[in-house]
Protein backbone atom coordinates (compact mmCIF):
# COMPACT_ATOMS: atom_id res chain seq x y z
CA UNK A 1 0.00 0.00 0.00
CA UNK A 2 2.79 2.18 0.84
CA UNK A 3 4.56 1.84 -2.58
CA UNK A 4 1.42 2.35 -4.35
CA UNK A 5 0.64 6.03 -2.43
CA UNK A 6 4.44 6.60 -3.67
CA UNK A 7 4.10 5.58 -7.03
CA UNK A 8 0.52 7.95 -6.98
CA UNK A 9 2.48 10.80 -5.24
CA UNK A 10 5.58 10.92 -7.76
CA UNK A 11 4.47 9.36 -10.98
CA UNK A 12 0.55 10.00 -11.26
CA UNK A 13 0.46 10.09 -15.24
CA UNK A 14 2.70 6.53 -15.42
CA UNK A 15 -0.13 4.80 -12.68
CA UNK A 16 -2.95 6.50 -15.12
CA UNK A 17 -1.59 4.83 -18.41
CA UNK A 18 -1.01 1.73 -16.30
CA UNK A 19 -4.55 1.74 -15.10
CA UNK A 20 -5.78 2.73 -18.23
CA UNK A 21 -3.63 -0.17 -20.49
CA UNK A 22 -6.17 -2.23 -17.79
CA UNK A 23 -9.25 -0.95 -18.49
CA UNK A 24 -9.28 0.16 -22.44
CA UNK A 25 -7.14 -2.54 -23.71
CA UNK A 26 -6.76 -6.14 -21.76
CA UNK A 27 -9.06 -8.52 -23.61
CA UNK A 28 -9.64 -6.11 -26.29
CA UNK A 29 -10.71 -8.82 -28.53
CA UNK A 30 -13.59 -10.23 -26.37
CA UNK A 31 -16.74 -8.87 -27.39
CA UNK A 32 -18.18 -9.98 -30.88
CA UNK A 33 -18.33 -7.17 -33.48
CA UNK A 34 -21.24 -4.75 -33.01
CA UNK A 35 -22.78 -3.06 -36.24
CA UNK A 36 -21.13 0.32 -36.17
CA UNK A 37 -17.74 -1.48 -35.70
CA UNK A 38 -18.44 -3.57 -38.58
CA UNK A 39 -18.82 -0.62 -41.18
CA UNK A 40 -15.65 1.42 -39.62
CA UNK A 41 -13.57 -1.66 -39.58
CA UNK A 42 -14.79 -2.65 -43.18
CA UNK A 43 -13.94 0.76 -44.77
CA UNK A 44 -10.73 0.41 -42.99
CA UNK A 45 -10.04 -2.94 -44.01
CA UNK A 46 -10.97 -1.83 -47.51
CA UNK A 47 -8.05 1.30 -47.79
CA UNK A 48 -5.61 -1.53 -46.94
CA UNK A 49 -7.00 -3.99 -49.58
CA UNK A 50 -8.43 -1.65 -52.44
CA UNK A 51 -6.59 1.71 -51.70
CA UNK A 52 -9.49 3.51 -51.02
CA UNK A 53 -7.75 5.78 -48.91
CA UNK A 54 -9.53 9.00 -49.55
CA UNK A 55 -12.61 7.85 -50.96
CA UNK A 56 -13.85 5.38 -48.55
CA UNK A 57 -15.93 3.18 -48.68
CA UNK A 58 -17.20 0.00 -46.75
CA UNK A 59 -17.99 -2.86 -49.22
CA UNK A 60 -17.12 -1.11 -52.70
CA UNK A 61 -19.76 1.63 -51.81
CA UNK A 62 -19.28 4.86 -51.39
CA UNK A 63 -19.22 6.14 -47.44
CA UNK A 64 -18.46 9.44 -46.55
CA UNK A 65 -21.26 9.78 -43.77
CA UNK A 66 -18.04 9.93 -41.77
CA UNK A 67 -14.33 11.90 -42.35
CA UNK A 68 -11.44 9.17 -42.59
CA UNK A 69 -9.29 10.00 -39.58
CA UNK A 70 -10.00 7.13 -37.27
CA UNK A 71 -10.67 5.13 -40.23
CA UNK A 72 -6.77 5.91 -41.33
CA UNK A 73 -5.53 5.20 -37.73
CA UNK A 74 -7.37 1.94 -37.77
CA UNK A 75 -6.02 0.65 -41.26
CA UNK A 76 -2.54 1.71 -40.01
CA UNK A 77 -3.00 -0.38 -36.77
CA UNK A 78 -4.29 -3.77 -39.32
CA UNK A 79 -1.41 -3.09 -41.55
CA UNK A 80 0.98 -3.53 -38.49
CA UNK A 81 -0.77 -6.46 -36.45
CA UNK A 82 -2.52 -8.08 -39.13
CA UNK A 83 -5.60 -7.37 -41.39
CA UNK A 84 -7.74 -10.41 -39.71
CA UNK A 85 -6.92 -9.32 -35.85
CA UNK A 86 -9.19 -7.99 -34.36
CA UNK A 87 -7.81 -6.68 -31.28
CA UNK A 88 -5.54 -4.14 -33.96
CA UNK A 89 -8.66 -2.99 -35.11
CA UNK A 90 -9.46 -2.10 -31.81
CA UNK A 91 -6.73 -0.71 -30.42
CA UNK A 92 -6.55 2.96 -32.13
CA UNK A 93 -9.50 3.67 -30.07
CA UNK A 94 -8.59 2.24 -26.91
CA UNK A 95 -4.85 4.48 -27.43
CA UNK A 96 -7.10 7.04 -28.17
CA UNK A 97 -9.39 6.92 -24.65
CA UNK A 98 -6.27 6.69 -22.63
CA UNK A 99 -4.71 10.10 -23.84
CA UNK A 100 -8.24 11.15 -23.30
CA UNK A 101 -8.12 10.72 -19.53
CA UNK A 102 -4.20 12.18 -19.42
CA UNK A 103 -5.35 15.18 -20.86
CA UNK A 104 -8.39 15.31 -18.83
CA UNK A 105 -6.21 14.97 -15.62
CA UNK A 106 -3.97 17.39 -16.90
CA UNK A 107 -6.48 20.06 -17.77
CA UNK A 108 -7.87 19.93 -14.18
CA UNK A 109 -4.58 21.13 -12.88
CA UNK A 110 -4.56 23.37 -15.12
CA UNK A 111 -7.85 24.75 -13.59
CA UNK A 112 -5.54 24.34 -10.45
CA UNK A 113 -8.17 21.74 -9.04
CA UNK A 114 -6.38 19.97 -6.33
CA UNK A 115 -3.86 16.91 -7.53
CA UNK A 116 -5.84 14.19 -5.45
CA UNK A 117 -9.49 15.77 -6.96
CA UNK A 118 -8.02 15.44 -10.23
CA UNK A 119 -6.93 11.55 -10.15
CA UNK A 120 -10.30 10.70 -8.44
CA UNK A 121 -12.10 12.33 -10.93
CA UNK A 122 -10.08 10.72 -13.81
CA UNK A 123 -10.39 7.59 -12.41
CA UNK A 124 -14.15 8.11 -12.45
CA UNK A 125 -13.89 8.91 -15.88
CA UNK A 126 -12.10 5.96 -16.83
CA UNK A 127 -14.41 3.75 -15.41
CA UNK A 128 -17.84 5.46 -16.39
CA UNK A 129 -19.52 3.24 -18.31
CA UNK A 130 -19.88 5.12 -21.81
CA UNK A 131 -16.56 5.95 -21.77
CA UNK A 132 -15.53 2.48 -21.30
CA UNK A 133 -17.66 1.08 -24.08
CA UNK A 134 -16.74 3.45 -26.82
CA UNK A 135 -12.81 2.80 -25.76
CA UNK A 136 -13.18 -0.48 -26.55
CA UNK A 137 -15.45 -0.62 -29.28
CA UNK A 138 -14.24 0.47 -32.79
CA UNK A 139 -16.79 3.72 -33.44
CA UNK A 140 -15.16 7.25 -33.64
CA UNK A 141 -17.04 9.06 -30.97
CA UNK A 142 -14.25 8.53 -28.52
CA UNK A 143 -11.78 10.07 -31.55
CA UNK A 144 -13.92 13.44 -32.10
CA UNK A 145 -14.19 14.19 -28.32
CA UNK A 146 -10.71 13.07 -26.89
CA UNK A 147 -9.34 15.17 -29.44
CA UNK A 148 -11.29 18.23 -29.05
CA UNK A 149 -10.60 18.09 -25.03
CA UNK A 150 -6.76 18.24 -26.59
CA UNK A 151 -7.89 21.42 -28.51
CA UNK A 152 -9.54 22.70 -24.99
CA UNK A 153 -6.65 22.30 -22.83
CA UNK A 154 -4.10 24.37 -25.34
CA UNK A 155 -6.97 26.55 -25.30
CA UNK A 156 -6.49 27.21 -21.81
CA UNK A 157 -3.15 27.71 -21.97
CA UNK A 158 -3.30 30.12 -24.57
CA UNK A 159 -6.49 32.24 -22.49
CA UNK A 160 -4.03 31.70 -19.36
CA UNK A 161 -0.46 32.50 -20.68
CA UNK A 162 1.26 35.61 -22.25
CA UNK A 163 3.43 33.82 -23.41
CA UNK A 164 4.15 30.35 -26.20
CA UNK A 165 0.53 32.35 -27.80
CA UNK A 166 1.39 30.98 -31.07
CA UNK A 167 2.16 27.67 -30.06
CA UNK A 168 -0.44 27.17 -28.01
CA UNK A 169 -2.74 27.94 -30.76
CA UNK A 170 -1.17 25.79 -33.32
CA UNK A 171 -1.73 22.46 -31.17
CA UNK A 172 -4.97 23.54 -30.59
CA UNK A 173 -5.84 23.98 -34.00
CA UNK A 174 -4.20 20.56 -34.64
CA UNK A 175 -6.57 19.06 -31.89
CA UNK A 176 -9.48 21.09 -33.34
CA UNK A 177 -9.32 19.96 -36.66
CA UNK A 178 -8.31 16.38 -35.71
CA UNK A 179 -11.59 16.51 -33.96
CA UNK A 180 -13.56 17.42 -37.02
CA UNK A 181 -11.23 15.01 -39.40
CA UNK A 182 -13.05 12.26 -36.79
CA UNK A 183 -16.78 13.04 -37.18
CA UNK A 184 -17.48 16.31 -38.20
CA UNK A 185 -18.85 19.13 -36.07
CA UNK A 186 -20.38 17.00 -33.39
CA UNK A 187 -17.95 17.77 -31.18
CA UNK A 188 -17.88 21.16 -32.24
CA UNK A 189 -21.30 20.98 -31.08
CA UNK A 190 -21.63 18.97 -28.23
CA UNK A 191 -18.33 19.49 -26.50
CA UNK A 192 -16.32 22.69 -27.73
CA UNK A 193 -19.09 25.32 -27.63
CA UNK A 194 -20.27 24.16 -23.94
CA UNK A 195 -17.27 24.37 -22.62
CA UNK A 196 -16.32 27.84 -24.40
CA UNK A 197 -19.68 29.15 -23.20
CA UNK A 198 -18.87 27.94 -19.64
CA UNK A 199 -15.31 28.97 -19.64
CA UNK A 200 -16.04 32.67 -20.53
CA UNK A 201 -19.09 32.49 -18.08
CA UNK A 202 -16.94 31.58 -15.29
CA UNK A 203 -13.35 31.79 -16.07
CA UNK A 204 -13.48 35.06 -18.42
CA UNK A 205 -11.38 34.99 -21.80
CA UNK A 206 -9.54 38.06 -20.54
CA UNK A 207 -8.42 40.52 -23.08
CA UNK A 208 -9.34 39.31 -25.87
CA UNK A 209 -7.54 42.01 -28.21
CA UNK A 210 -3.70 40.87 -27.31
CA UNK A 211 -5.04 37.48 -28.19
CA UNK A 212 -6.45 37.67 -31.69
CA UNK A 213 -4.11 36.84 -33.81
CA UNK A 214 -2.82 33.62 -32.15
CA UNK A 215 -6.90 32.74 -32.09
CA UNK A 216 -7.33 33.52 -35.52
CA UNK A 217 -4.10 31.24 -36.44
CA UNK A 218 -6.01 28.45 -34.30
CA UNK A 219 -9.32 28.59 -36.35
CA UNK A 220 -7.80 28.85 -39.93
CA UNK A 221 -5.31 25.91 -38.97
CA UNK A 222 -8.17 24.04 -37.13
CA UNK A 223 -10.99 24.64 -39.86
CA UNK A 224 -8.78 23.94 -42.85
CA UNK A 225 -7.28 21.00 -41.37
CA UNK A 226 -11.24 19.58 -40.67
CA UNK A 227 -12.74 20.39 -43.53
CA UNK A 228 -10.17 19.77 -46.24
CA UNK A 229 -11.62 15.99 -46.87
CA UNK A 230 -14.94 17.10 -46.87
CA UNK A 231 -14.26 19.90 -49.54
CA UNK A 232 -12.26 17.10 -51.98
CA UNK A 233 -15.00 14.35 -51.68
CA UNK A 234 -17.34 16.88 -52.62
CA UNK A 235 -15.41 18.45 -55.54
CA UNK A 236 -14.69 14.75 -56.75
CA UNK A 237 -17.43 12.72 -56.49
CA UNK A 238 -20.25 15.03 -55.92
CA UNK A 239 -23.02 12.98 -57.01
CA UNK A 240 -22.88 10.30 -53.91
CA UNK A 241 -21.15 12.81 -51.55
CA UNK A 242 -24.59 14.97 -51.84
CA UNK A 243 -26.77 11.78 -51.90
CA UNK A 244 -24.93 10.60 -48.73
CA UNK A 245 -25.01 14.31 -46.94
CA UNK A 246 -29.10 14.35 -47.91
CA UNK A 247 -29.69 11.08 -46.14
CA UNK A 248 -27.50 11.88 -43.53
CA UNK A 249 -28.87 15.59 -42.62
CA UNK A 250 -32.88 14.34 -42.99
CA UNK A 251 -31.73 11.50 -40.06
CA UNK A 252 -31.12 14.64 -37.70
CA UNK A 253 -35.49 15.47 -37.89
CA UNK A 254 -36.71 11.55 -38.74
CA UNK A 255 -34.89 9.31 -37.47
CA UNK A 256 -34.12 8.15 -33.71
CA UNK A 257 -36.31 11.52 -32.94
CA UNK A 258 -37.27 11.70 -29.17
CA UNK A 259 -38.60 13.70 -26.74
CA UNK A 260 -36.41 16.85 -25.64
CA UNK A 261 -36.28 15.17 -22.14
CA UNK A 262 -34.74 12.37 -23.53
CA UNK A 263 -31.16 12.98 -21.98
CA UNK A 264 -32.85 14.29 -18.57
CA UNK A 265 -31.52 10.67 -17.08
CA UNK A 266 -27.88 11.25 -18.96
CA UNK A 267 -25.96 11.02 -15.25
CA UNK A 268 -26.90 7.18 -15.94
CA UNK A 269 -24.77 6.79 -19.09
CA UNK A 270 -21.73 6.74 -16.03
CA UNK A 271 -23.16 3.52 -15.21
CA UNK A 272 -21.33 1.99 -11.86
CA UNK A 273 -21.03 5.71 -10.53
CA UNK A 274 -24.98 6.98 -11.44
CA UNK A 275 -25.85 7.58 -7.62
CA UNK A 276 -22.71 9.51 -7.35
CA UNK A 277 -23.43 11.32 -10.28
CA UNK A 278 -26.26 12.89 -9.64
CA UNK A 279 -25.77 13.74 -6.25
CA UNK A 280 -22.89 16.19 -7.82
CA UNK A 281 -25.23 17.64 -9.97
CA UNK A 282 -27.08 19.03 -6.66
CA UNK A 283 -25.58 22.99 -6.92
CA UNK A 284 -26.85 24.42 -4.17
CA UNK A 285 -26.06 21.45 -1.94
CA UNK A 286 -22.61 21.02 -2.69
CA UNK A 287 -21.67 24.71 -3.79
CA UNK A 288 -20.78 25.57 0.10
CA UNK A 289 -18.99 22.16 0.24
CA UNK A 290 -16.35 21.69 -2.60
CA UNK A 291 -12.82 22.70 -2.30
CA UNK A 292 -13.05 24.56 -5.71
CA UNK A 293 -16.20 26.65 -6.36
CA UNK A 294 -15.15 28.53 -9.48
CA UNK A 295 -14.46 24.95 -11.05
CA UNK A 296 -17.43 23.17 -9.78
CA UNK A 297 -19.28 25.83 -11.38
CA UNK A 298 -17.69 25.88 -14.40
CA UNK A 299 -17.92 21.68 -14.80
CA UNK A 300 -21.75 21.52 -14.02
CA UNK A 301 -22.40 24.26 -16.66
CA UNK A 302 -20.68 23.02 -18.99
CA UNK A 303 -22.46 19.43 -18.27
CA UNK A 304 -25.68 21.02 -18.86
CA UNK A 305 -25.29 23.32 -21.29
CA UNK A 306 -23.95 20.13 -23.40
CA UNK A 307 -27.06 18.09 -22.21
CA UNK A 308 -29.32 21.23 -23.56
CA UNK A 309 -27.87 21.60 -26.55
CA UNK A 310 -27.84 17.97 -27.63
CA UNK A 311 -31.23 17.90 -26.43
CA UNK A 312 -32.51 20.10 -29.05
CA UNK A 313 -31.75 18.03 -31.74
CA UNK A 314 -34.96 15.69 -32.61
CA UNK A 315 -32.30 12.97 -33.15
CA UNK A 316 -30.96 11.55 -30.10
CA UNK A 317 -29.10 8.62 -29.15
CA UNK A 318 -27.89 7.39 -26.03
CA UNK A 319 -24.33 7.27 -27.12
CA UNK A 320 -24.62 10.81 -28.19
CA UNK A 321 -24.12 11.47 -24.09
CA UNK A 322 -20.33 10.66 -24.07
CA UNK A 323 -19.53 14.58 -24.01
CA UNK A 324 -21.93 15.11 -21.17
CA UNK A 325 -19.62 12.43 -19.26
CA UNK A 326 -16.23 14.11 -19.80
CA UNK A 327 -17.03 17.15 -17.48
CA UNK A 328 -19.84 15.41 -15.55
CA UNK A 329 -16.68 13.09 -13.93
CA UNK A 330 -14.99 16.22 -12.76
CA UNK A 331 -18.55 17.32 -10.50
CA UNK A 332 -19.03 13.58 -9.06
CA UNK A 333 -15.47 14.03 -8.21
CA UNK A 334 -16.15 17.24 -6.35
CA UNK A 335 -19.30 15.09 -4.32
CA UNK A 336 -16.79 12.29 -3.85
CA UNK A 337 -14.05 14.59 -2.24
CA UNK A 338 -16.47 15.99 0.19
CA UNK A 339 -18.25 12.73 1.38
CA UNK A 340 -14.50 11.27 2.00
CA UNK A 341 -13.54 14.41 4.08
CA UNK A 342 -16.73 14.07 6.29
CA UNK A 343 -18.20 10.13 5.76
CA UNK A 344 -17.17 9.49 9.79
CA UNK A 345 -18.48 12.58 11.53
CA UNK A 346 -20.13 15.17 9.69
CA UNK A 347 -22.77 13.83 7.68
CA UNK A 348 -26.66 14.01 8.56
CA UNK A 349 -28.57 10.54 7.97
CA UNK A 350 -30.05 12.13 4.92
CA UNK A 351 -26.70 12.57 3.53
CA UNK A 352 -25.56 9.29 4.36
CA UNK A 353 -28.23 7.61 2.58
CA UNK A 354 -27.48 7.79 -1.41
CA UNK A 355 -23.80 6.79 -0.22
CA UNK A 356 -25.02 3.72 1.70
CA UNK A 357 -27.42 2.60 -1.09
CA UNK A 358 -24.54 3.22 -3.48
CA UNK A 359 -22.52 0.65 -1.81
CA UNK A 360 -25.50 -1.48 -0.41
CA UNK A 361 -25.62 -2.09 -4.36
CA UNK A 362 -22.72 -2.49 -5.53
CA UNK A 363 -21.76 -5.50 -2.26
CA UNK A 364 -25.45 -6.64 -3.96
CA UNK A 365 -24.02 -7.36 -7.11
CA UNK A 366 -20.80 -8.54 -6.47
CA UNK A 367 -22.61 -11.03 -4.24
CA UNK A 368 -24.68 -12.22 -6.96
CA UNK A 369 -22.08 -12.47 -9.79
CA UNK A 370 -21.22 -16.11 -9.82
CA UNK A 371 -24.89 -17.09 -9.34
CA UNK A 372 -26.25 -14.77 -12.28
CA UNK A 373 -23.14 -16.54 -14.28
CA UNK A 374 -24.27 -19.61 -13.59
CA UNK A 375 -27.66 -19.60 -14.04
CA UNK A 376 -27.01 -17.41 -17.43
CA UNK A 377 -24.22 -19.86 -19.05
CA UNK A 378 -25.81 -23.13 -17.43
CA UNK A 379 -23.62 -25.92 -18.21
CA UNK A 380 -21.20 -24.30 -20.77
CA UNK A 381 -19.64 -21.85 -17.33
CA UNK A 382 -17.34 -25.37 -16.74
CA UNK A 383 -15.50 -24.64 -20.17
CA UNK A 384 -14.18 -21.53 -18.40
CA UNK A 385 -13.70 -23.11 -15.24
CA UNK A 386 -10.12 -20.91 -14.06
CA UNK A 387 -11.76 -17.75 -15.29
CA UNK A 388 -15.16 -18.50 -13.42
CA UNK A 389 -13.99 -19.14 -10.26
CA UNK A 390 -11.25 -16.39 -10.02
CA UNK A 391 -13.70 -14.07 -11.45
CA UNK A 392 -16.09 -14.90 -8.78
CA UNK A 393 -13.65 -15.08 -5.83
CA UNK A 394 -12.36 -11.78 -6.82
CA UNK A 395 -15.95 -10.11 -6.86
CA UNK A 396 -16.43 -11.99 -3.57
CA UNK A 397 -13.48 -10.74 -2.06
CA UNK A 398 -15.24 -6.66 -3.24
CA UNK A 399 -18.35 -7.82 -1.81
CA UNK A 400 -17.01 -8.15 1.44
CA UNK A 401 -14.53 -5.57 1.59
CA UNK A 402 -17.63 -2.81 0.62
CA UNK A 403 -19.26 -3.96 3.92
CA UNK A 404 -16.16 -3.94 5.82
CA UNK A 405 -15.80 -0.43 4.46
CA UNK A 406 -19.20 0.44 5.24
CA UNK A 407 -18.88 -0.96 8.81
CA UNK A 408 -15.53 0.51 9.76
CA UNK A 409 -16.57 3.72 7.93
CA UNK A 410 -13.49 3.95 5.96
CA UNK A 411 -14.78 5.97 2.62
CA UNK A 412 -11.38 5.62 0.69
CA UNK A 413 -11.51 1.93 0.48
CA UNK A 414 -15.05 2.15 -0.33
CA UNK A 415 -14.34 4.20 -3.84
CA UNK A 416 -11.39 1.84 -4.24
CA UNK A 417 -13.44 -1.01 -4.21
CA UNK A 418 -15.47 0.57 -6.49
CA UNK A 419 -13.29 1.56 -8.73
CA UNK A 420 -11.88 -2.33 -8.25
CA UNK A 421 -15.04 -3.60 -9.46
CA UNK A 422 -14.75 -1.91 -12.96
CA UNK A 423 -10.95 -3.45 -13.23
CA UNK A 424 -12.15 -6.66 -11.84
CA UNK A 425 -15.23 -7.18 -14.62
CA UNK A 426 -12.49 -6.37 -17.71
CA UNK A 427 -9.86 -7.99 -16.80
CA UNK A 428 -11.80 -11.25 -15.12
CA UNK A 429 -14.65 -11.46 -16.18
CA UNK A 430 -14.21 -10.51 -20.09
CA UNK A 431 -12.85 -14.10 -20.52
CA UNK A 432 -16.45 -15.41 -20.30
CA UNK A 433 -17.55 -13.49 -22.85
CA UNK A 434 -15.89 -16.28 -25.67
CA UNK A 435 -18.66 -18.63 -24.53
CA UNK A 436 -21.43 -16.36 -26.34
CA UNK A 437 -18.73 -15.69 -29.31
CA UNK A 438 -20.78 -15.99 -32.59
CA UNK A 439 -17.94 -17.96 -33.56
CA UNK A 440 -19.16 -20.77 -31.59
CA UNK A 441 -22.33 -21.09 -33.59
CA UNK A 442 -22.47 -24.29 -35.99
CA UNK A 443 -22.01 -23.36 -39.00
CA UNK A 444 -20.36 -20.07 -38.77
CA UNK A 445 -18.59 -17.42 -41.13
CA UNK A 446 -15.24 -18.81 -41.09
CA UNK A 447 -16.85 -22.17 -42.89
CA UNK A 448 -18.60 -19.84 -45.25
CA UNK A 449 -15.03 -18.70 -46.76
CA UNK A 450 -13.77 -22.69 -46.56
CA UNK A 451 -17.11 -23.70 -47.86
CA UNK A 452 -16.64 -20.45 -51.24
CA UNK A 453 -13.42 -21.92 -51.89
CA UNK A 454 -13.44 -25.52 -51.98
CA UNK A 455 -16.43 -25.01 -54.42
CA UNK A 456 -14.85 -21.86 -56.22
CA UNK A 457 -17.80 -20.11 -55.53
CA UNK A 458 -18.41 -16.03 -56.16
CA UNK A 459 -21.16 -15.58 -53.24
CA UNK A 460 -23.30 -12.48 -53.60
CA UNK A 461 -26.03 -10.80 -51.41
CA UNK A 462 -29.35 -10.41 -52.11
CA UNK A 463 -30.69 -8.97 -48.97
CA UNK A 464 -29.17 -6.01 -48.11
CA UNK A 465 -25.48 -5.30 -46.28
CA UNK A 466 -25.22 -7.27 -43.62
CA UNK A 467 -21.76 -4.87 -42.13
CA UNK A 468 -21.00 -8.19 -39.28
CA UNK A 469 -21.03 -10.65 -41.61
CA UNK A 470 -18.62 -9.00 -44.21
CA UNK A 471 -16.29 -7.91 -41.78
CA UNK A 472 -16.33 -11.50 -40.45
CA UNK A 473 -16.36 -13.15 -44.45
CA UNK A 474 -12.91 -10.70 -44.32
CA UNK A 475 -14.20 -9.04 -48.04
CA UNK A 476 -17.27 -7.64 -50.11
CA UNK A 477 -19.88 -9.18 -51.06
CA UNK A 478 -21.57 -7.71 -53.88
CA UNK A 479 -25.55 -7.23 -53.39
CA UNK A 480 -27.38 -8.89 -56.13
CA UNK A 481 -31.29 -8.88 -56.24
CA UNK A 482 -31.93 -10.15 -59.52
CA UNK A 483 -30.31 -12.03 -62.22
CA UNK A 484 -29.82 -8.99 -64.62
CA UNK A 485 -27.49 -7.43 -61.84
CA UNK A 486 -25.08 -9.93 -62.26
CA UNK A 487 -21.55 -8.84 -62.91
CA UNK A 488 -21.19 -9.69 -67.06
CA UNK A 489 -18.52 -11.66 -65.63
CA UNK A 490 -20.48 -14.31 -63.21
CA UNK A 491 -20.05 -17.85 -63.51
CA UNK A 492 -22.83 -20.15 -64.43
CA UNK A 493 -22.76 -21.70 -60.64
CA UNK A 494 -22.66 -19.48 -57.53
CA UNK A 495 -23.88 -18.35 -54.33
CA UNK A 496 -26.61 -16.25 -52.73
CA UNK A 497 -26.97 -15.03 -49.02
CA UNK A 498 -30.89 -14.39 -48.14
CA UNK A 499 -32.26 -13.14 -45.17
CA UNK A 500 -34.76 -15.89 -43.47
CA UNK A 501 -37.62 -13.12 -43.39
CA UNK A 502 -36.97 -12.76 -47.43
CA UNK A 503 -40.04 -12.65 -49.19
CA UNK A 504 -40.22 -15.93 -51.50
CA UNK A 505 -40.63 -14.00 -54.63
CA UNK A 506 -36.98 -13.55 -54.43
CA UNK A 507 -36.71 -16.72 -56.13
CA UNK A 508 -38.59 -16.02 -59.25
CA UNK A 509 -36.47 -12.95 -59.89
CA UNK A 510 -33.73 -15.56 -60.04
CA UNK A 511 -35.97 -17.94 -62.34
CA UNK A 512 -33.20 -19.22 -65.18
CA UNK A 513 -31.26 -20.69 -62.24
CA UNK A 514 -31.68 -23.70 -60.53
CA UNK A 515 -31.71 -23.07 -56.47
CA UNK A 516 -30.30 -25.77 -53.92
CA UNK A 517 -30.40 -24.63 -50.08
CA UNK A 518 -27.09 -24.95 -48.18
CA UNK A 519 -27.33 -23.93 -45.09
CA UNK A 520 -27.74 -20.96 -42.56
CA UNK A 521 -25.35 -18.75 -40.92
CA UNK A 522 -25.89 -17.29 -37.88
CA UNK A 523 -23.86 -14.40 -36.52
CA UNK A 524 -25.95 -13.65 -33.10
CA UNK A 525 -24.55 -14.73 -29.97
CA UNK A 526 -24.07 -18.20 -28.43
CA UNK A 527 -26.37 -19.73 -26.28
CA UNK A 528 -28.91 -16.80 -26.91
CA UNK A 529 -32.99 -17.39 -25.98
CA UNK A 530 -33.86 -15.11 -29.16
CA UNK A 531 -32.48 -14.82 -32.51
CA UNK A 532 -32.55 -11.94 -34.16
CA UNK A 533 -32.86 -12.69 -38.28
CA UNK A 534 -31.22 -9.96 -39.12
CA UNK A 535 -28.19 -11.07 -38.18
CA UNK A 536 -28.68 -14.68 -40.30
CA UNK A 537 -28.25 -15.81 -43.86
CA UNK A 538 -29.56 -18.38 -45.70
CA UNK A 539 -27.02 -19.59 -48.04
CA UNK A 540 -28.01 -21.22 -51.38
CA UNK A 541 -26.33 -22.27 -54.49
CA UNK A 542 -28.08 -20.87 -57.55
CA UNK A 543 -26.87 -23.23 -61.06
CA UNK A 544 -27.61 -21.84 -64.60
CA UNK A 545 -30.71 -24.37 -65.86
Amino acid sequence: MAFLKSFYKNYPIALLLLLGVLIFISNLDVLMVNIMEARNFIAAREMLTHHHWVFTTMNEAARYEKPPLPTWLTAFSAWVFGIENLFAYRLPAALTSIFLIIIFYKLQLLLRIKKNVAFGSTLILMTSFYIVFSGRDGQWDIFTHAFMIGCCYFLILLFQNKTGQYKHAIIAGLFFGASLLSKGPVSLYALFLPFLISYGWVYKYGILKDKWKPLLLFLALGLSLGSWWTLFVHYYDTEAFAEIAEVESGRWFSYNVRPIWYYWSFFIQSGIWTILAFMGLFYWYLRSRVSNLKAYKFYILWTLFSVVLLSIIPEKKSRYLLPVLIPLAMTTGFYVEYIIKNFRNNLSKIERFPIYLNFIILSLVAFATPFVLFYFFDAAIWEKTWSFFVFSLVMLIIGITIIFGLAKQKPKLLFGMQFLMILAILNFGFPLVELISPHRNQPNISQLKEYQELHNLDVYEASGTLPELIFEYGKPIPLVFSEEELPSKAKETFGILVSPEANPEWKEKFSNYNLTYVTTYDLNPHLAKKQNSRLMRKLYVLSKK
